[in-house]
């Protein structure tokens, strides 16, 4: 039995594990499968890349202390977070994707990068 594309339902041509038929296929597929679902997803995926940015932008070090004014002139918004790690101490650091902050007193913030230990 030969194999149909994914995408186009066209019969492949070449190797046995092969699921679509041209690379244009594929890439509309994937496009397809991955593309954000409405307004709503499309509008928090915004805010937590634009987030990461300015996280990014202020931790230029690998680990930098900044306040929280520093942060809402930017347009950072607190709310809006990917994961959270908690310390053995209790702590609680909070990530937009790889780059983090934990609150440490007086407003002030610890920027980090996320290590590969991190789950």
């Amino acid at each position: 039995m030969k194999a149909k594309c994914h995408e186009c339902g066209e019969l492949i041509i070449g190797r046995q594990d092969k699921k679509f038929c041209s690379d244009s296929c594929r890439s509309t597929y994937n496009n397809r499968l991955n593309k954000d679902v409405g307004n709503f997803m499309r509008n928090i995926n915004n805010i937590l890349r634009k987030n990461r940015r300015i996280l990014e932008e202020l931790n230029t070090n690998g680990k930098t202390k900044v306040h929280r004014d520093r942060l809402m002139e930017r347009g950072f918004k607190f709310s809006y977070f990917t994961n959270e790690f908690v310390t053995k101490s209790g702590n609680t650091y909070r990530f937009c994707y790889d780059q983090g902050y934990i609150e440490i007193e007086n407003d002030f913030y610890t920027l980090v990068v996320r290590q590969e230990y991190v789950e």
